[in-house]
């Protein structure tokens, strides 16, 4: 309902969620940690890789109106892409938050690589234990679904994107574009969707924020807990602690379930970050990608507290920059570490550090950029519709930066989707 409520055409992939989150925090990332995980990331990510070709190929699942993809944009964790692209002969580009161009300036987001000498070689190895996990997955997608040639197991093949044009939606003045990124590799600014710009706070909401100074921010997005009882008693002990007004995120996680009435606590669900964020002194969050994002547009000191992932990589880059203390993982959360945390972003400094980025991020127009990217990488020539389907292309937004979400809203991955 979210993208099309935008005007755009949605097909859905297949795979749960909350099913992926679950099974991403507690093994880390994308590997299995031990045989009993192995069937529930199977199953996902054969529902996953099943539903692509219906998604580039099926008439439209409300209106029936017939499509056939031209282009795909998509993220490296959609598997399918380059193999859906070879079967219909068209362009591929690849969109994504987090960096899998392999590197010499920093590790991969899934290794935990500490040297510098091994972070070119860790995309190999991730390339590598990812291929080979979901080698019999795709090639038996390659034969039955889009009648390829199977891929040798030992091929060069490893799922990598380096001969792709690819696009990073973060913006250059946090994360530069590496030295060793060539000219398919484009850094494009942080993209938003500016929900805040039409919300209507809630009465109590907004009295509340007036009533004393700005609080902070503390959620976990759709990240699962394990204890939330434990975890909600060290933020509000932290809270306590730094004599700080706090709004409180519910999430995934359930946070608040065990909160009980407090002046200098509110709790919320479903507001819009890019309106909220403004109205905070800090915030804490799970490091996903995109809350990173509009944390630092509001020119917020930043606290991250990864789960697992490319949140490490955006907890490493905060800190790098002094806008934020070290990354938190969930798993070591404690009210010492929170206090001291929550301490170090109320200096003054850190948020004159955090306005300067600030500044620079509001002058981006990240969507524009991608645009840009995309159809610079081009090809000349488009595949051609067939004749039926030539009413769906007169359906297509003509301004080119719709244009640009409405292919996105055709490849619709859930895993991977804004948190």
């Amino acid at each position: 309902m979210f993208v099309m409520s935008a005007g755009i055409d949605f097909y859905p992939l297949g795979g749960d969620p909350k099913v992926l989150a679950g099974y991403m925090v507690r093994n880390k990332g994308f590997l299995p940690s031990g045989p009993g995980e192995i069937f529930v990331q199977r199953k996902q990510l054969k529902a996953i890789i099943d539903s692509l070709l219906p998604a580039c190929t099926e008439p439209d699942l409300d209106s029936g109106a017939q499509f056939r993809a031209q282009a795909i944009i998509a993220n490296p964790p959609s598997l399918g892409h380059a193999h859906i692209a070879e079967a219909l002969g068209i362009p591929l580009h690849i969109f994504f938050t987090m960096p899998w161009t392999s590197t010499r300036e920093f590790p991969h987001p899934l290794a935990r690589v500490s040297t510098s000498a091994g972070y070119k070689l860790s995309y190999l190895i991730v390339e590598l234990l990812i291929w080979w996990g979901v080698r019999g997955l795709i090639n038996d997608f390659r034969k039955k679904k889009l009648k390829l040639s199977p891929i040798a197991y030992v091929s060069t093949y490893r799922g990598s994107i380096s001969h792709l044009p690819t696009g990073y939606l973060w913006s250059p003045h946090l994360v530069a574009k590496p030295s060793d990124w060539g000219i398919l590799v484009d850094v494009v600014g942080f993209c938003f969707l500016n929900l805040g710009a039409k919300y209507e706070p809630r009465k109590e909401l907004f009295e509340w924020i007036q009533q004393g100074p700005k609080p902070i921010y503390i959620g976990f997005g759709s990240m699962p807990l394990e204890d939330t009882e434990n975890t909600m008693h060290i933020i509000l002990e932290s809270l306590k602690d730094t004599g700080q007004r706090g709004i409180i995120d519910r999430g995934w996680g359930d946070l608040g379930m065990f909160l009980k009435a407090s002046d200098n606590i509110f709790l919320i669900e479903d507001c819009p970050h890019d309106w909220l964020f403004p109205q905070c002194a800090a915030v804490v969050h799970h490091g996903g990608a995109g809350t990173t994002a509009t944390g630092l547009r509001a020119g917020c000191p930043t606290t991250i507290v990864p789960f697992f992932g490319d949140q490490f990589f955006w907890g490493d880059r905060i800190y790098e920059r002094e806008l934020g203390p070290p990354p938190i993982p969930i798993s070591k959360l404690s009210v010492e570490g929170l206090t001291n945390a929550i301490r170090f972003m109320l200096q003054p400094e850190v948020k004159e550090r955090a306005m300067e980025l600030a500044k620079k991020i509001e002058n981006e127009d990240g969507v524009a950029a991608a645009v840009d990217a995309f159809h610079l990488h081009l090809p000349s020539e488009l595949p051609p519709l067939s004749v039926k389907d030539t009413t769906v292309e007169d359906d297509k937004p003509s301004n080119p930066i719709d244009w640009f979400f409405w292919v996105i809203g055709r490849w619709c991955c859930p895993p991977c989707s804004p948190s």
